[in-house]
């Protein structure tokens, strides 16, 4: 199984609409992969590692899936609308990495 992460930095001046990623991109998201997404998860960021720090990231958007190909037969053909909604919830560029999940 890989973990596709889209994690946004934080920025003090940042805009992220945390109800709106939860309540409406990321079940989208979910819905129009379909069977190409196993579940998703959502954090929101609280602090640094210092004390008082913000968070690195003001959020992270994680989906899990069988493969790198299962991702990209769902992603692939959605990438127009899922990205377009981006400006809708944040102004941060967004950061992904793909990971492989070793232990569950």
């Amino acid at each position: 199984m890989i973990k596709v992460s889209v994690m946004y930095p934080y920025s003090p001046e940042g805009r992220f609409d945390h109800d709106y990623y939860r309540d409406h991109h990321m079940p989208m998201v979910a819905r129009l992969m379909g069977e190409h997404v196993r579940r998703y998860t959502i954090e929101k960021g609280l602090a640094g590692g210092d004390p008082g720090s913000p968070p690195t990231y003001v959020a992270a958007g994680h989906l899990y899936c069988d493969s790198v190909e299962a991702f990209q037969a769902g992603f692939g053909p959605n990438a127009q609308q899922i990205l377009g909604d981006i400006p809708n919830y944040t102004d941060a560029k967004p950061i992904l990495q793909i990971s492989d999940v070793v232990v569950e």
